[in-house]
């Protein structure tokens, strides 16, 4: 093929409308930040404000009911259904499918907050609750870690990943986030309303990334001051997002079945390391017998947990932590739901959402068990955790390994895993904003993939200068509020989609209906009868 045909071939892909709309929109985020730093701030904690004030409920409501959808189709007759071709098998091991999403998913978060955040629960728990400082604010504190990163979280990114992947794979949609709501828009998903869609997604997508390169920078930055003595500031940590930037996009360019799968496996690999070592050198049995009870107390309070929205009292503990996260999930569902939904062809609904909410899950509870664990075990004991967390977030981990054996040797590990996270996430993220870019191209072009790694290393830039971790929460929720109906739509339009796919029968079924049938003429073989007289008609 010539240079010729290549170059209109890969322009083609791309879709201009959404392509030099959200760009440009971006690039004037990024020089209203640089320009006028301060009155991004002041805009952003003003909107934030109103969001939480009027819609807090809406996001506690809306992140229950994913968890609830999610169950009903795993568990349905639904569940059969395979996301392609009937017999297609998976693309991906499941070892190295859990490994990818899981670093896609939320790896830098579990850095930054396995040990931080159970430390300040423990300092502050929520209102009426428990008495701060107490053993039993330190059980709270595990089971708060568990509701804000388990369950909750990945039904999120399984019913966003589903929907893509179901009309990508099992309708031959293009992989866009419009595709989902063919059956509800018809045609007009092909025009501006479908467009505007896809610039919404791609906000999240961007801003949710730039949150977790905001903490991944603030915690590199604070490991090389504990081990080497470099000075912390936020200058080193934009030049920390610089280099790693640098390095996610070359991983991106290389692909999902090169870069960013060895770079996952390597990931897990490394964290099963450090959660190892924490597990044997920290306090092994209070670990075991902290999880065991914990867990039982998440399990227990989940229902309670899962529709508080601070009406009667805590309000503000909700906002600063709940309603933060369920935010932040939201905006990186198009996010990791596209990158799940694009490592997920093969599988059934079933083994979908059972993996995709499962296997993390236990992922996150075994972490905070182990490192929030040890973390809360040192400060019972006298260990000055929260002295430390209360100057910054990023130090938790580094303060707990620092009461450890080999500390110089752990410390090195946390840096070169966050490190790692950093370069997996981000440039999973790139490709994913590629590909929303480019018609949903699974092999989003070169150019358009640095393009969005470059906005995504400085968007993350520009929140630290704007005003550090906190700024950068607060464009995560604000960048995530408009998906959210996004996010609801998607779930209606799924549902009527289902309700039209033919089922095929289980065996005995079949066999009933052959007898039944006694030579007659029926219905088509393999499909229910009630589901060939219902309406049928295709998603796409």
């Amino acid at each position: 093929m010539s240079t010729a045909t290549t170059k209109k071939t890969t322009s083609a892909r791309v879709d201009p409308a959404v392509l030099y709309i959200s760009v440009t929109l971006s690039a004037l985020f990024v020089a209203w930040g640089v320009f006028f730093t301060d009155n991004l701030a002041t805009v952003a904690e003003t909107t934030l404000g109103r969001i939480i004030d009027n819609f807090g409920w809406l996001f506690v409501l809306t992140s229950s009911g994913f968890v609830v959808l999610a169950t009903v189709l795993a568990f349905s007759r639904f569940g059969s259904i395979r996301l392609g071709r009937d017999g297609e098998r998976p693309e991906f091991s499941t070892a190295s499918w859990v490994a990818m999403m899981f670093s896609a998913g939320m790896g830098i978060g579990l850095m930054f907050y396995g040990a931080s955040e159970p430390i300040m629960h423990m300092s502050s728990p929520p209102p009426g609750s428990a008495k701060a400082g107490s053993e039993e604010a330190a059980r709270l504190a595990l089971e708060y870690s568990y509701f804000h990163w388990a369950i909750h979280p990945w039904a999120m990114y399984a019913v966003a990943g589903l929907a893509l992947a179901y009309f990508g794979f099992r309708k031959s949609g293009n992989g866009l986030i419009s595709s989902a709501f063919r059956p509800l828009l018809g045609d007009r998903v092909d025009g501006p309303l479908g467009k505007s869609i896809d610039i919404l997604a791609i906000f999240a997508t961007l801003f949710g990334s730039a949150v977790s390169l905001g903490l991944g920078a603030l915690q590199v930055n604070r490991g090389l001051k504990e081990v080497w003595g470099v000075p912390d500031s936020t200058g080193l940590a934009v030049s920390i997002i610089a280099v790693l930037t640098v390095l996610f996009v070359i991983s991106a360019l290389s692909g999902v079945h090169r870069g960013i799968q060895w770079l996952s496996n390597g990931n897990m690999l490394l964290a099963a390391v450090l959660l190892l070592f924490v597990f044997v050198a920290g306090p092994t049995v209070f670990i075991l017998e902290g999880q065991t009870e914990a867990l039982g107390g998440y399990l227990a309070s989940l229902p309670k947990m899962s529709f508080t929205t601070g009406a009667f009292g805590g309000g503000e503990w909700l906002s600063g932590w709940t309603v933060f996260y369920w935010a932040w999930w939201i905006s990186w569902t198009p996010f990791v739901g596209t990158f799940i939904a694009r490592i997920s062809r093969g599988r059934t609904i079933r083994e979908f959402i059972v993996g995709v909410i499962i296997a993390p899950s236990l992922v996150s509870v075994v972490w905070f068990a182990i490192l929030g664990g040890t973390a809360l075990n040192q400060e019972i004991h006298g260990g000055h955790l929260a002295a430390a967390v209360a100057k910054g977030e990023e130090a938790g981990l580094f303060a707990t390994l620092q009461n450890l054996p080999w500390f110089p040797v752990t410390s090195v590990l946390v840096i070169v895993l966050v490190g790692l996270f950093f370069v997996s996430g981000a440039d999973a993220a790139s490709v994913v904003l590629g590909m929303l870019s480019c018609r949903g191209t699974m092999t989003p072009g070169r150019l358009v993939v640095i393009l969005w790694g470059a906005l995504t290393g400085l968007v993350a830039a520009v929140l630290l200068l704007a005003g550090g971790l906190e700024a950068v929460k607060q464009v995560a929720i604000i960048a995530a509020f408009p998906f959210l109906f996004v996010m609801i739509g998607m779930c209606v339009s799924l549902v009527k989609a289902l309700r039209a796919e033919p089922i095929p029968a289980s065996p005995a079924e079949q066999e009933a209906e052959r007898e039944s049938a006694a030579g007659e003429p029926g219905p088509e073989a393999g499909v229910r009868p009630a589901e060939v007289m219902a309406d049928s008609q295709p998603a796409s």
